[in-house]
């Protein structure tokens, strides 16, 4: 199972939110070329970046970091505001590896299926987040009323094969992940799945490692000390760099 630990990037600092709300953004890092520096000596092959700013107003100011942060070797799955092809040329051009296609995913599937068919399958992924079984958007802030496993099967449909998935309710809360939902969208779909939110420990990793999941991310508790980083790379397994 790959380890991705994540940055969250809004006004080029590193910061975590609480249940994906603004209103609790803070800063938990000074520096992130050093975070993810530390990433990388722990053993880190790849990275999960948000670029936040993106993602609320579509204004990427973030970007000479994620450049940045491409050129030390990590290989760079990023989210936040990729709406467009032109976003996608943008972001690839950063030296992005895999970019994460949220909201656009809902409002407009066409756009997966071209970006699919252009980039590839391993390079793109959806991002899936949902509360209370249904998939949300823009910033969690709007219900869609798709339950997720329906979307998933409709993503898979057009060629995604790679989904991220949050539950809101567990994102930033070190609460643990949620595996009954991991599960039920591993029953939907032959996607290759990644997790995110909730991993409070490295007993989350080895738990959704044992349940065959793709990926996990690490965020909060790496932040906070709970998770030892380069324990958890072990206990994911090889980390293969794919293309």
């Amino acid at each position: 199972m790959l380890i991705f630990p994540a940055i969250d990037l809004k006004g080029r600092k590193v910061v975590r939110l609480y249940k994906g709300d603004f209103t609790t953004v803070h800063q938990v890092a000074d520096d992130p070329i050093a975070t993810a520096g530390a990433f990388l000596a722990a053993g880190a092959r790849y990275i999960h970046m948000v670029d936040l700013d993106g993602a609320k107003d579509g204004l990427r100011q973030n970007s000479n970091i994620v450049q940045a942060v491409a050129a030390t070797g990590l290989r760079v799955e990023l989210g936040g505001g990729i709406r467009s092809m032109v976003d996608l040329e943008a972001v690839f051009a950063l030296g992005v590896w895999r970019a994460v296609i949220g909201s656009a995913a809902v409002s407009d599937p066409d756009f997966v299926q071209a970006a699919v068919r252009r980039y590839g399958p391993e390079h793109i992924a959806v991002g899936i987040d949902a509360k209370d079984g249904l998939v949300r958007t823009a910033g969690w802030t709007k219900n869609a009323g798709i339950p997720y496993p329906n979307f998933a099967k409709q993503m898979e449909s057009i060629g995604v094969k790679y989904i991220i998935f949050t539950d809101i309710d567990t994102d930033g809360t070190l609460s643990g992940p949620s595996c009954d939902a991991l599960t039920a969208l591993q029953k939907a779909v032959s996607c290759s799945i990644t997790a995110s939110g909730g991993v409070s420990c490295n007993e989350d990793i080895r738990t959704l490692r044992d349940m065959g999941l793709y990926g996990a991310i690490i965020g909060k508790a790496w932040y906070a000390g709970a998770i030892d980083l380069a324990q958890a790379i072990t206990d994911g397994g090889p980390q293969e760099v794919t293309a």
